[in-house]
């Protein structure tokens, strides 16, 4: 059987298809689309731009190789918006105005004035105290056991005073200013505290104290006025008063 060949057909060469052409393709797509929009209004100078196309012959002359690439087909639309659209200008002499809303500016009102601090009581005075406690009568006789101490003496004129924490005047005493003022009257110095008024003088038993000496215990000091007596300043809400000897272990101290 004879063989038979078969000539291989070939399609027709045509033209070059490079990437320009699909970027032709785009850009008319694009161009249509955009339809009137090509003008633009530039400030007071009253020029307009406008896009305007190369002459078809504008092909890069530095690739030789490339096929010539017509742009009229994507300028004409362009072309065509900008020959029917009016300029737009503005005159040179064109003055821009707005309103300005009138704004009034109020201070914030003063704060108000604080409000005043109460007053605080003022203190009252010694003489007050003594109209407001029960009357108790200043000075008193020194006790028959005194034998004329002149120490005891001396103490009960104040029986009566107020106590006072810290008070070394008639106007009102604690423990250790009423005796230290006491024998400031017969012209000893006595220290200004209980603890200090411990060790002022001798210590001398129970049975050989004499009217006149100091009473220590801890806490307080008293002036024995005899017998099983004492003139001492109590405590706050009390007053100067001879009492019976109430401490259990006090120590007679000898002053001079």
């Amino acid at each position: 059987m004879p063989a038979i060949s078969a000539s291989a057909r070939h399609r027709a060469p045509g033209a070059p298809h490079t990437v320009l052409h699909d970027v032709a393709a785009s850009t008319t797509r694009m161009v249509e689309s955009s339809g009137r929009r090509a003008t633009v209004a530039v400030g007071a100078s009253g020029l307009v731009a406008s896009m305007l196309a190369g002459p078809a012959s504008a092909a890069p002359s530095d690739h030789p190789n490339l096929p010539a690439v017509d742009t009229a087909p994507l300028t004409a639309p362009a072309e065509q918006a900008l020959a029917v659209s009016a300029p737009v200008s503005v005159p040179l002499d064109a003055a821009w105005t707005f309103d300005v809303p009138a704004i009034t500016v109020v201070a914030d009102p003063p704060p108000p004035p604080p409000a005043p601090e109460p007053e605080p009581d003022p203190a009252p005075s010694r003489g007050a105290e003594r109209e407001a406690a029960p009357e108790t009568p200043i000075g008193a006789p020194a006790p028959a056991s005194a034998n004329g101490s002149a120490i005891v003496e001396i103490a009960s004129r104040y029986v009566g005073v107020p106590y006072l924490w810290g008070g070394t005047t008639p106007d009102g005493f604690d423990c250790s200013g009423f005796t230290s003022y006491v024998y400031a009257e017969v012209g000893i110095t006595l220290p200004r505290t209980s603890a200090d008024q411990r060790y002022a003088g001798t210590v001398v038993p129970f049975d050989q104290a004499q009217p006149g000496d100091l009473i220590w215990s801890p806490g307080h000091i008293s002036i024995y006025a005899g017998g099983n007596l004492q003139v001492d300043a109590p405590v706050p809400g009390k007053t100067i008063q001879i009492r019976e000897i109430w401490q259990s272990d006090p120590v007679f101290i000898r002053v001079g």
